[in-house]
């Protein structure tokens, strides 16, 4: 019997959305605790000195000039040791602990996403949300984790996808050919349309235009049907849980976690099977 969904309709959905993905991630990455580290931590490597405050002159204001460049230089220090993207301490961070950070900061994401109010308007009343974020949020994780891997070509990123979100394995010429360059091109500047705007306005990604653009993510991937039922799951035990009034909400949050580990996982083993 003959596939429903062939392969370069698969590749025609991932490649979009893979390239989507990286303004999305950048802004994930430059979301570090408070803003520190991105706001404080480049001018207090950049200040050498600076000028005295007024009415301070001679031995005072060098004293004080001092005291100032060694606080910047100790709050330096201290943010080096964030372990955040940028910072010493990410440096010396394993690939594996880099994932797991990944883990952390995508699962807390689309959690808090997926209980915004009205994030996908009337379209969120005919597609089940929680599944829609979960599977672009897989998605948007397994993106991630291919970077730390030093996968970078769009092409091996949709073979990374179609093989731990749908079990599929897809031809690297395949996944390496667009069927039609404008048409991706305006899908990918539709899925980015939010991410784009909110920079241009506030000059950042703001958190609902973070999360129309998760919403956007789920909803073209939803275009492959039963490919959906494939994508990494929770335990038998987190369903069970999820369906219970009240506690359901937490069956359903460590599910999707169980989830997003057992992707990385297995995007582990074909990161390892392509090397």
């Amino acid at each position: 019997m003959a596939e429903l969904i062939q392969d370069k309709h698969v590749v025609a959905v991932l490649r979009p959305f893979v390239r989507a993905t990286t303004p999305m991630l950048a802004a994930l990455r430059e979301s570090d605790p408070l803003g520190l580290v991105r706001r404080v931590l480049p001018t207090a490597r950049a200040m050498d000195g600076g000028a005295a405050p007024d009415g301070l002159a001679g031995e005072d204001a060098r004293t004080l000039g001092g005291v100032e460049r060694g606080l910047r230089e100790r709050l330096a220090d201290g943010l080096e040791s964030v372990r955040v993207p940028g910072t010493a301490a990410w440096g010396r961070m394993s690939v594996e602990e880099r994932d797991d950070w990944w883990v952390n900061r995508v699962g807390r994401f689309t959690v808090l996403l997926a209980a915004i109010p009205g994030l996908g308007g009337a379209l969120a009343d005919r597609l089940p949300v929680q599944d829609t974020l979960a599977l672009a949020g897989q998605g948007l994780l397994l993106c991630a984790i291919a970077a730390e891997h030093g996968v970078t070509a769009e092409a091996d990123r949709v073979r990374l996808l179609a093989s731990v979100l749908f079990q599929r394995d897809i031809d690297p010429a395949l996944a390496a050919r667009p069927a039609d360059r404008a048409a991706e091109d305006r899908e990918t500047a539709e899925l980015t349309e939010e991410l784009t705007e909110s920079t241009k306005k506030h000059g950042r990604i703001t958190v609902r235009a973070a999360a129309r653009t998760l919403w956007r993510f789920g909803r073209t991937l939803w275009a492959l049907g039963d490919e959906l039922d494939k994508r990494p799951q929770g335990r038998f035990y987190h369903r069970a849980l999820g369906a219970i009034p009240v506690v359901g909400i937490a069956g359903d949050y460590f599910g999707e976690r169980s989830a997003l580990k057992r992707a990385v996982k297995s995007a582990r083993r074909w990161l390892a099977a392509q090397t």
